[in-house]
This record gives structure tokens, sequence and C-alpha cells, in this order.
């Protein structure tokens, strides 16, 4: 029971990109197409799971045994790096049209902070290595989520004659994602 409430609250009710507002240039870079973002929603579950299930390792039995937990974040950072350029490496063998999809974007999941945010929190949680991966794998598929959601509402304003031209691009997108921020904020107070 712990850890479906762990899954609905990284989902729904803690959403990495609609409540604690990480990941936002992804978020808003490659949410045109439906099809881009399933595929940068799945780069970044891969990554992100397997970056906090790494990084809690590299945490629990380099950096605090040796006491030097104060280089977390540029070790952290090295494996994220190491671990989009695998990610990167792969698409390009398997999925040429997917790899030219995701363009400039695929390598922004090394500085996307949500990666880096879900295992900083993992370890600030005080999260076992079960409960870190359960974390980092719901978050991710929050972070996917939300990316297709707002690309499927992206694409329907795209095709509506109802938005003034004005408005058109950029600024609907803003006030729509807004507003899945706000429907997501319902979801708060089911879990903790």
């Amino acid at each position: 029971m712990e850890y479906i409430l762990l899954v609905v609250a990284a989902i729904f009710v803690n959403n990495v990109v609609l409540s604690q507002f990480l990941g936002i240039c992804p978020f808003l870079g490659v949410s045109n197409k439906v099809s881009t973002s399933l595929g940068m929603g799945g780069a970044v579950i891969f990554v992100l799971t397997i970056a906090a299930i790494v990084t809690y390792l590299i945490q629990n039995f380099i950096l605090a045994p040796l006491k030097i937990e104060y280089m977390q974040t540029v070790c952290f950072i090295l494996v994220i790096a190491s671990l989009v350029q695998m990610v990167e490496i792969v698409l390009k063998k398997v999925s040429i049209s997917l790899y030219q999809a995701l363009g400039i974007f695929l390598p922004l999941i090394t500085t996307n902070c949500a990666v880096l945010g879900i295992a900083l929190l993992s370890i600030q949680k005080g999260y076992n290595l079960a409960q870190t991966t359960v974390f980092a794998f719901a978050s991710g598929t929050g972070f996917a989520l939300a990316l297709l959601l707002f690309a499927g509402l992206r694409e329907q304003l795209e095709l509506s004659s109802n938005v003034p031209k004005s408005m058109k691009g950029m600024p609907v997108a803003m006030i729509v994602a807004g507003l899945l921020a706000m429907a997501f904020m319902g979801f708060s107070g089911v879990v903790k």
C-alpha cells in the first residue's frame, strides 16, 4: 500500500512538472507533437529511473562512507550526463526518426532539473533503493503524462480557428500549462 501511495503521489499530487516546476524546458519545447512527446517521455522515464538508482548507490556506498556528501551534486550531474549520452547513442542506432525529432532536446535531458531534482529528493526523503526506484519511475511517468496531455492540447489548439492570432503559439501554450497545473492541483490532499 505504501508503494501505491508513493506512485499516486509522484504522478498526480506532486507531479514533477506541474506541481514542483522541474523540467519546464523540455515540457514547453518538445510538446508540439504527441509523437515527439511520447518519445521524450519514454527517454525521461528511462533516464530518471536509472539515474535515481545509480545516484542512490553512489550516495550510500561511496559518498556517505567516505564522508564526502558535498560532492553529491557534481557526481550526480556526471552520472546523469553519462546516462543521457548512452540514451542518445541507443536512440541514434534504434530510432533515427525519434532521434531527429527530439533534436536539441535530447541533450537537454542532461540539464533537465527534473532528473537531478528527483535524485536529490529521493535522498532527502530517506527512501531505500526500492522506494527510490518506484519514486523515480512514477515521477518520470508523471512527467510523461503531463507532457502528453500538454502536447495533445497544443495540437488541438493549433487546429482550432478559435484562438486569436495574437495568442497563437507560446502565449496560449502558457495559459494551457497554467490551467493544466491547476487541474493537477485538484489532486492535492488525496495523498501526502
